[in-house]
């Protein structure tokens, strides 16, 4: 077998989320010691000087400039075939370290072999616990979810189960689904199993994987050793509309491809209709809420917090400060640490 010399890939895709970026970065290379690692970011053809940021700034940072727009899951998996570790963590641009969270998730993945991914307890910029956790859901739930049935009804159970608010997120355990906004990855699982699903440009990358995951009997972990910040949605959210279609089509194209809702041809023409009135419902609910998320399920950050989020990636806030969360010092020239330093 051949040698894999480092214990950790970062892979960052990003799409016009500069100062975000920078953030993320400064984070990452301030709070991660105890583990060798590498940075891989791809930037996905970003208009706002994100690349040039990282070309300026972070150096030891491998980067790689798309030219035109591959969108997450051909990003993330072009650093998987880039990467020189034993895991991988795919991690969102607006994500953001306050503590060695990539040493605990190292640690946990080799603490447990029959982890296939796993990934941490997510914060809100305000302290709060962000709900990663998912269940899979039925049809019933997507249609429900478009009309916000958790906002009229919050005690429902059904909304509940599906957002798993009533998981212990003090507790490791295995789960069914879980957002990869800070996502780790066993070599032997992408190598064996597959990466991700590139049929799916943006939605349902994390839900496929995950589902296929399990469907093959592998293991998915959320574990609380590890603690992440995250905005929330900042790609998503530049453009909600379009992230609405890309959404639409990505759920038609799960059942489709997955047999999620039945293998009969009648069964997925009715899907097609309830994700079509979905989309619809949704579109109505963009032009009539002042919130036009994309993201903004029970647990999620507030609306304000989103707009605070919004502003750093423009430049015109700086996250760290306007969080109350230490600045990271300057980065050090090499993006590889070795235990004990």
């Amino acid at each position: 077998m051949r040698e894999i010399p480092l214990d950790l890939t970062v892979i960052i895709s990003n799409y016009n989320t500069r100062e975000l970026l920078r953030n993320c970065l400064k984070s990452i290379y301030q709070h991660t010691s105890g583990i060798t690692f590498e940075v891989i970011c791809v930037d996905d053809n970003s208009s706002d000087g994100s690349a040039d940021m990282v070309a300026r700034s972070f150096p030891q940072v491998t980067l790689v400039r798309n030219t035109v727009n591959q969108l997450y899951a051909r990003s993330h998996n072009l650093g998987m075939r880039m990467s020189q570790a034993r895991y991988v963590c795919h991690m969102d641009s607006d994500a953001l370290l306050i503590g060695n969270a990539f040493q605990s998730l190292v640690e946990f993945m080799d603490e447990h072999p029959d982890a296939a991914a796993c990934g941490p307890k997510l914060l809100n910029p305000d302290g709060t616990v962000q709900h990663c956790i998912r269940r899979f859901p039925g049809a019933g739930i997507f249609l429900l979810q478009a009309i916000s049935w958790h906002k009229l009804f919050p005690g429902s159970r059904l909304m509940n189960r599906y957002y798993a608010t009533d998981v212990d997120y003090s507790r490791a355990q295995p789960v069914e689904s879980i957002g990869t906004t800070a996502y780790v990855v066993r070599r032997s699982t992408w190598e064996q199993v597959g990466m991700l699903d590139e049929r799916f440009r943006l939605a349902v990358v994390d839900l496929s994987y995950n589902y296929m995951l399990n469907q093959q009997g592998h293991k998915v972990y959320y574990t609380p050793c590890a603690e992440v910040v995250h905005f929330g949605g900042q790609s998503v959210n530049q453009n909600t509309l379009v992230s609405l279609r890309d959404q639409r089509q990505a759920l038609i194209d799960f059942s489709e491809y997955y047999d999620y809702f039945g293998e009969g041809r009648l069964m997925k023409l009715l899907v097609r209709v309830a994700v079509w009135a979905r989309y619809h419902l949704k579109v109505l609910e963009y032009y009539l809420s002042s919130d036009k998320r994309l993201i903004k399920g029970p647990g999620a950050p507030s609306k304000e917090q989103a707009e605070q989020a919004a502003l750093i990636a423009r430049g015109q806030s700086d996250g760290i400060s306007s969080l109350g969360l230490e600045e990271p010092a300057s980065t050090t020239s090499s993006g590889m640490y070795k235990c004990g330093d």
